[in-house]
């Protein structure tokens, strides 16, 4: 008994001095995991050379203007993105959000997208766009600008995902089905926020 006793002490002591060391390891890893994910996911940025971050969206890429889209750009996607898709809404919107562009299958190796896309389904490069324009009834394809009711400035979102493969969704797709999916697929996301009132 007493040997058995003396055994189990130096195993109850033996297990607390791996847990010292062990755990504050395990922590350090997990912690180091956690900022490695953070800075990956804060490297990927979404810019546009038309309004700074919560800056103002010019009157050209609105429905006072030409209704054009801004040019965007990105860096530093997400290792292993195959893929972009871009979703511009408006949470301010009365009537609930607004959609105003839906862009799918933007291959991996695009960086940028140009100022004023024609509102067409597919392009040459296998990038399509969905409908948009309205809450959950669309009618449009391509790009549809700012067209707040006179008031406080609204929030438009541009969201831009990094995914780990090409859906292959087919043209004229709406928010809602592409959000369906990306599911399970979102390697990142960068966002750019502009504001626009009437």
């Amino acid at each position: 008994m007493a040997a058995a006793a003396l055994f189990a002490r130096i195993a109850l002591a033996m297990v607390s001095r791996i847990a010292v060391v062990l755990i504050p390891a395990l922590i350090l890893a997990a912690a180091s995991q956690a900022a490695h994910r953070r800075n990956a996911k804060m490297s990927f940025e979404l810019k546009s050379t038309a309004f700074a971050a919560n800056g103002f969206i010019p009157k050209k890429h609105s429905c006072e203007g030409a209704d054009a889209s801004p040019a965007l750009s990105w860096s530093q996607p997400p290792k292993g993105a195959k893929s972009f898709a871009l979703i511009m809404d408006d949470p301010d919107a009365p009537a609930g959000t607004w959609i105003h562009w839906v862009v799918y299958d933007l291959p991996a190796e695009k960086i940028a997208l140009p100022e004023g896309m024609p509102k067409k389904e597919t392009f040459p490069d296998g990038s399509k766009q969905g409908l948009a324009w309205g809450v959950d009834d669309f009618d449009r394809v391509g790009y549809g600008g700012p067209c707040p009711p006179p008031g406080p400035a609204h929030h438009y979102s541009f969201r831009l995902y990094a995914l780990d493969k090409v859906l292959n969704l087919a043209p004229k797709a709406t928010k809602a089905e592409l959000i369906k999916a990306m599911e399970g697929h979102i390697l990142g996301e960068a966002e750019l926020v502009g504001l626009y009132k009437r």
